[in-house]
């Protein structure tokens, strides 16, 4: 079974940090984590720790994902993916070993660790009527890999349901940064950039809002489709 994936061309995959749709605060964030790891060695001579432990959370489609390959990207280094959807659930009781065996390879190679859909392993240990203790154990063996994970490798989590996670395992994350879906002038923005790449007569569309990035590019897509089949139709 495979339990993560790499990025068959990293540079075709991932966007810049600095093109990402992120707010101000969000942004301030992780950048600093960025500064971080490039004054890794002069923050030591004073013993302080970098912030190498991030969760993301918040609406779906958002941008998580595309922000852990950015970091990745602009720290040059690899990114491990491990999706935990429906992992979890099959063959519970050897989860704890494979995701072990995933934290010591990104701490031997010094890499991104991005997990996504983190909820799934951080469930309340409340929770655990029907599985007899396993997902117990699996919650503290997490734990114990964040506590042990080497400063050099930083690790992020992604969720769209924080609320799900135990708190236990939340208070090891230095750093949580919640994404919110784009305000009106936000998503006005990322409509023009996806637009300014098409024929202006095909500008003119209905703009929804309250909606996360992913739909509204889903959207114009859809929309710039219809526009280019109705004009080839028309030849």
């Amino acid at each position: 079974m495979t339990f993560f994936s790499l990025p068959s061309n990293p540079d075709l995959e991932t966007i810049p940090i600095e093109e990402i749709h992120l707010n101000q605060q969000n942004r301030a964030l992780l950048y600093q984590v960025l500064d971080e790891f490039k004054y890794y060695d002069s923050l030591k001579k004073f013993n302080l720790p970098i912030d190498n432990k991030i969760l993301l959370h918040g609406h779906s489609g958002c941008g998580k994902t595309v922000t852990a390959k950015a970091i990745a990207k602009a720290l040059n280094k690899k990114i491990l993916i491990l999706n935990l959807g429906g992992f979890v659930s099959h063959r519970l009781g050897e989860t704890a070993k494979n995701i072990s065996s995933i934290f010591n390879q990104a701490s031997r190679t010094n890499s991104v660790l991005f997990i996504d859909e983190f909820d799934s392993v951080g469930k309340a240990r409340s929770d655990d009527k029907n599985d007899s203790g396993e997902m117990k154990r699996l919650v503290n063996a997490v734990i114990q890999l964040i506590d042990n994970l080497s400063n050099e490798t930083l690790l992020i989590c992604a969720t769209n349901h924080i609320e799900f996670i135990d708190s236990a395992i939340l208070r090891r994350f230095q750093l949580k940064v919640e994404f919110d879906v784009p305000s009106e002038l936000e998503l006005n923005k990322y409509y023009n950039e996806l637009l300014g790449r098409f024929p202006e007569s095909f500008r003119e569309i209905k703009r929804s809002f309250n909606i996360s990035y992913a739909e509204a590019k889903d959207l114009v897509y859809r929309e710039m489709k219809k526009h280019i089949i109705e004009s080839e139709k028309l030849k």
